[in-house]
């Protein structure tokens, strides 16, 4: 993506939620793009594949490239034909992703018969294979299974066997372990690492959890009130990270240990973007902000071998005050 903005259209007049946005996914590759509720994450995924709900909301600049092509150039067929083959996506909720009416192995079929020009049966037999390689326990039975029938983890591994099912280039996981205990969340986390690996998938990863960024990730894009503050190798995030809200996040954390066992909040809120500050977006809530974080807005500049930062004050993280995933 290359300087994505999208629009919300709203009485008062058009709101970027999204703000310049530019990173990009390699094969083979885990971007996490992390923020808090409501910084323009999944705001971002879904201008990707264009399901933004115009009106209100419009993609209104940027590229957005795939393999070289540009995603915003292409006609609805087009964009039929690339979701879900090309790029797929997991989303937040399952249980409001599937169909209640469809059985699973009808939802699963469905995609292969939109995209591919095989049988039925055929599709069925896809369908049933993928089940059996997201680990699905009696995956023959829980083709005929509906929706409601399943657990949280199995209906998860039901939305990524229909992301993978038609081996996509790349895959959007928005907050895929949502309202999962912590040992289903390993589960689908290592699901999606081994699938990542034979697959050679290119990955992007919404989420706002640090734990699971630091276990899957190789790059980390933080994100606040629509645009990139910091972008850098997930272990560059982790053990140098340079731009206040990034060091806020961390501290943010729970951890327990000899140093700290209790959590630093961030002060403040996020602001409203109808009424944005004049300059720096973070500058209200900054503890380091100086008086040009009120006059010039930064720009994301790389500042040390593949480390962007858009800050005018970017500080060191003091050892003492690292949250440990």
């Amino acid at each position: 993506m290359r300087d994505l903005r999208t629009s919300l259209h709203l009485r008062g007049g058009p709101v970027d939620v999204v703000r310049g946005v530019s990173f990009s996914v390699r094969e083979g590759e885990t971007v996490a793009l992390v923020g808090e509720s409501g910084c323009g994450k999944t705001m971002t995924a879904l201008s990707i594949l264009r399901l933004v709900p115009d009106p209100p909301a419009k993609i209104t600049g940027g590229e957005i490239l795939l393999a070289g092509r540009d995603v915003r150039h292409m006609d609805a067929r087009q964009m039929r034909s690339l979701r879900g083959d090309k790029v797929a996506m997991v989303f937040q909720e399952p249980l409001t992703s599937l169909d209640p009416v469809f059985t699973i192995g009808d939802q699963l079929v469905e995609v292969v018969l939109a995209h591919r020009s095989v049988s039925e049966k055929e599709a069925r037999e896809l369908a049933l294979e993928v089940m059996h390689e997201v680990q699905i326990p009696s995956a023959e039975q829980r083709l005929k299974a509906y929706p409601h029938e399943l657990s949280g983890g199995l209906r998860q591994r039901v939305m990524i066997a229909m992301a993978l099912i038609l081996d996509p280039m790349l895959l959007i996981a928005d907050e895929p372990t949502t309202a999962l205990d912590v040992t289903i969340q390993a589960q689908i986390l290592d699901l999606i690492r081994v699938e990542q690996e034979r697959r050679k998938l290119a990955v992007l990863l919404i989420t706002h959890n640090l734990a699971v960024v630091r276990q899957i990730a190789e790059r980390v894009a933080v994100m606040y009130a629509g645009e990139i503050v910091e972008d850098a190798p997930t272990d560059e995030i982790f053990e140098n990270p340079r731009h206040p809200y990034t060091q806020g996040l961390l501290r943010s954390t729970p951890a327990i240990d000899e140093q700290r066992d209790y959590l630093v909040d961030i002060p403040g809120r996020v602001p409203d973007l109808r009424v944005p500050p004049p300059a720096c977006l973070f500058a209200p809530r900054c503890p380091y902000e100086l008086p040009r974080c009120w006059q010039e807005h930064p720009q994301l500049v790389d500042v040390s071998a593949g480390h962007l930062l858009r800050c005018w004050n970017p500080q060191p993280f003091e050892t003492i005050e690292r949250a440990e995933a």
